[in-house]
């Protein structure tokens, strides 16, 4: 499964695009659609530098999402899965009690799961909570 261009327009509203190096909320060196490996002060990007760079990215983090999920979901799941991944690391995804509930076939459930990941620095950040509730409704279908 691969993410759908749903799943894709999520995660590039919520993250938007910055063609140059900047410093996101925790402090973390940033550009294009939320790359972070390699980046520093000064870096510059083309729009296309940013979509090639989230392709690659997103293959990372779909197989993420397919090493942690055991059982059998839909798309929209699938999409909201690699965004909330993409956004947290698959670490945390592996480690939450969302994945933890979809696994055990409890997917209205693991919906609820997404609320609970809006904080950043310790901080509740709104542009979170607006993420998550787009990704329960994506995964909601």
């Amino acid at each position: 499964m691969k993410t759908s261009q749903a799943g894709i327009d999520l995660i590039k509203r919520f993250e938007g695009l910055k063609l140059y190096a900047y410093q996101d909320s925790v402090g973390v060196w940033t550009i294009g659609y939320g790359h972070t490996v390699g980046v520093s002060y000064g870096d510059k990007w083309t729009a296309d530098k940013a979509d090639a760079e989230l392709a690659k990215d997103l293959v990372i983090y779909e197989a993420g999402v397919k090493a942690g999920v055991s059982v059998e979901i839909c798309q929209h799941h699938f999409d909201a899965l690699v965004s909330f991944a993409f956004n947290l690391g698959v670490s945390a995804l592996h480690g939450s009690t969302l994945l933890r509930k979809i696994n055990a076939g409890d997917k209205k459930g693991a919906a609820l799961e997404f609320g609970r990941w809006v904080y950043a620095g310790g901080v509740r950040l709104k542009g979170l909570k607006r993420r998550r509730e787009a990704e329960r409704a994506l995964f909601a279908g």
